[in-house]
């Protein structure tokens, strides 16, 4: 269970570079900001790089846009070193605190949900994100603008072999929670407060048939509407949720 690289050497927006700046500043080389941006927004970054000691270069929204490959770069990008490895999935559980909660990504190759995906992971206090080495996207710039942070905050593991990884955790007791439209119970017809994974197809071919065979239970998301399914990170904050919601309202 090995991780991924960290994102390339550039990030972009001012999410993801202020996180670095906060979580490894030691890390950023340079520091690239739209000269003709000088808002309070921008002001305030320009003094946290300032802060951190990283070299700050003015540059313009073209260099920016060829330097990211995306013009979404809100004025702001840093060329960073990569960051070591910092966790194996077994140091993540075995320094969980509390019932470990983690998110498992089946065939999810999309970065913008991934990066979704990660956000919501962090907002919930996801111990981890679980993914195939080759059904997934890796860690790239566009995850990490699209994560706003969480791409540096919670552990993405990309492993060999899925279903090895989610028998490993069923041996550690922790429960594997497979969704699917077409499950008889409903994600709130379930107790989960104790140690769980949540596992997510990407949005139409759902998880592979033996993610599927390899999940102790299979549950389903109430849709009351006329739309038949949600973007796996819509999904993923859902189940999510109701996993810290049970937990928050558990008896003591």
């Amino acid at each position: 269970m090995t991780p991924p690289q960290r994102p390339g050497s550039v990030l972009y927006g001012f999410h993801a570079v202020t996180v670095r700046l906060k979580t490894a500043p030691e890390s950023v080389i340079e520091v690239f900001v739209d000269a003709t941006r000088r808002d309070a927004r921008m002001r305030q970054f320009v003094e946290r790089v300032q802060a951190a000691g990283a070299k700050l270069i003015d540059s313009d929204d073209n260099r920016l846009s060829q330097l990211c490959g995306s013009p979404r770069h809100q004025g702001v990008a840093a060329r960073v070193q990569v960051l070591a490895p910092r966790h194996s999935l077994d140091d993540v559980l075995d320094e969980a605190p509390g019932p470990a909660l983690v998110l498992v990504l089946d065939g999810v190759t999309d970065p913008h949900n991934l990066g979704a995906c990660l956000r919501v992971a962090d907002a919930a206090g996801a111990h981890a994100v679980v993914a195939p080495k080759d059904h997934a996207v890796g860690l790239n710039a566009t995850v990490a603008k699209v994560a706003s942070g969480a791409a540096e905050t919670v552990p993405y593991l990309m492993v060999t072999n899925l279903a090895r990884t989610l028998n490993e955790l069923k041996e550690r007791d922790i429960r594997v929670i497979g969704t699917s439209d077409d499950a008889e119970l409903t994600l709130y017809d379930l107790d989960l407060s104790g140690p769980v994974a949540l596992v997510l197809g990407a949005e139409g071919p759902g998880m592979r048939q033996l993610t599927r065979k390899t999940c102790d239970q299979l549950v389903r998301i109430p849709m009351a509407g006329a739309v038949e399914s949600l973007n796996v990170s819509v999904a993923a904050g859902v189940c999510l949720y109701e996993a810290r919601r049970q937990r928050e309202h558990r008896p003591a």
